[in-house]
């Protein structure tokens, strides 16, 4: 017996190959989402990554479709953001089959409605997830008129849109270190940054590292959140005497970035570079009331420049989903997470890595310094990172940190965010509970050093040793 419950997740699917994902697991949803989202007659888009599961997923989702009255469009090969793209190009919902960052054991799907909107529990999944069992368990029945699928390439119109989003032909050559992790980066970054989609080639060096595609992951996890995964890009931005180094995730919905001496550069820090970056393209149009979206770990300082940029900042909780929601709801010209999620109204609201690349490489190639000097100029405060403790009992965990921290005002929203002090000398910490493991996950931020680092440990001990 299968329970779609454990492995349907808040925001998408993920489960382990075999076990919990089948064919016919897969058909079940291809089914219930032509239901869900009455597709009886119309059109739907497919798309899959590089996992050895993912074609013959893609296609028993669209046989599943097909009975149930739909007519997918199978876009093969892709990242999500081209699944996304396809999603708003042409207004239709979609499905991209990937497991993302997740070990090779693992694959899912991330679905979405037309114009590329997020469907997670609370907004369609649970009721996608509720039918897909009952097909799974009895049977898909057939309509007397069932759908059909075609084969269609957008590759070419993808890469044309994400070049005129950002204008890069004022920036000096660079040198550039790409890890695709034998992810779905290895098949976009050639398309987007050189000539593989037919288009002329960027004024980049592009030295590439493991671009072979391969849902194994034989050299590292596609993983660029873990920092032991980007030690090999580190290395070779050195070696390479490059100019910077980006790493993506499985999916290639993902960017990270290094600088020229190796260090990292926080999600934060490009967030609030991409931030002002959009800020300044749209008031040149003409718009006011901007409103800017970051969620509530990324660092200080970027609301901090979301404001002095001249725009609204507005704090959201974590999650896919809900920040494409909360993207719509508010008109925010873009949205930033810590965990190098990045999501733009230009791209119908939704997250794209190698758009956000695009940004960072056109600000660092038209300025005058290095990429450390950017980032630090992006970076004054001093962050922890997200650290998870296993703790069975939370209540009593963040009874025992409000008695510790006596002094702090305590925020619920997205968790217990604790906070003190003033412009001088503060500190602020998160903890939260995972959606999905018995874990809680503390941040922690200040603009001091050694403040940062006893509240931390501080709080660590307190959450581990209760």
């Amino acid at each position: 017996m299968i329970n779609f419950q454990d492995f349907v997740k808040t925001y998408d699917v993920r489960g382990l190959v075999g076990s919990q994902l089948t064919e016919d697991v897969v058909a079940a949803f291809g089914a219930a989402f032509v239901d869900e989202l009455e597709l009886r007659g119309k059109q739907l888009v497919i798309g899959h990554d590089m996992r050895d599961s993912s074609p013959e997923f893609a296609r028993a989702f669209a046989e599943g479709a097909v009975k149930r009255g739909g007519n997918p469009l199978m876009l093969g090969l892709c990242s999500t953001d081209m699944t996304y793209f396809a999603s708003g190009k042409l207004d239709l919902p979609s499905v991209m089959f990937t497991a993302s960052h997740n070990p090779a054991s693992y694959n899912g799907m991330k679905f979405s409605r037309a114009g590329a909107k997020g469907i997670g529990l609370d907004s369609g999944l649970a009721a996608i997830r509720d039918r897909a069992q009952s097909y799974f368990d009895s049977g898909i029945e057939q309509l007397a008129t069932t759908g059909s699928s075609e084969e269609i390439n957008l590759t070419r119109e993808y890469v044309e849109y994400l070049r005129e989003l950002v204008d890069l032909s004022k920036t000096r050559r660079l040198k550039i270190v790409v890890d695709a992790a034998n992810g779905m980066g290895g098949f976009t970054v050639p398309l987007v940054l050189e000539d593989a989609a037919g288009l002329p080639a960027l004024n980049l060096e592009i030295v590439p590292l493991y671009f072979e595609l391969d849902g194994t992951f034989p050299n590292h996890e596609a993983n660029p959140l873990q920092v032991e995964n980007l030690r090999d890009l580190q290395k070779a931005v050195v070696e390479h005497g490059a100019d910077l180094g980006l790493a993506f995730d499985g999916d290639a919905d993902r960017c990270f970035a290094v600088d020229e001496r190796g260090g990292l550069v926080s999600p934060s820090a490009l967030a609030a570079i991409v931030s002002i970056r959009e800020i300044e393209r749209v008031k040149a149009l003409g718009e006011s009331n901007i409103t800017v979206l970051h969620n509530l770990l990324t660092s200080k300082v970027v609301e901090e420049r979301i404001r002095q940029a001249g725009a609204t900042p507005v704090r959201t909780k974590v999650g896919h989903s809900l920040i494409k929601e909360q993207m719509a709801a508010t008109n925010a010209v873009f949205g930033g997470e810590h965990s190098a999620h990045y999501y733009f109204r230009d791209f119908w609201g939704a997250d794209n890595g190698m758009l956000a690349a695009l940004h960072l490489i056109s600000e660092l190639g038209q300025y005058q310094g290095t990429m450390s000097e950017l980032s630090k100029s992006f970076s004054p405060y001093f962050s922890s990172g997200e650290i998870n403790s296993t703790v069975s009992d939370v209540p009593a965990a963040i009874q025992r940190l409000r008695e510790a921290f006596p002094q702090c005002s305590v925020e619920h929203f997205d968790g217990y965010t604790f906070s003190s002090g003033d412009k001088e000398n503060w500190f602020w910490f998160n903890v939260r509970s995972s959606n999905t493991e018995p874990l809680l996950r503390l941040n922690v931020e200040s603009n001091h050093e050694a403040s940062m680092e006893k509240i931390r440990d501080q709080a660590i001990q307190i959450i581990r040793n209760g």
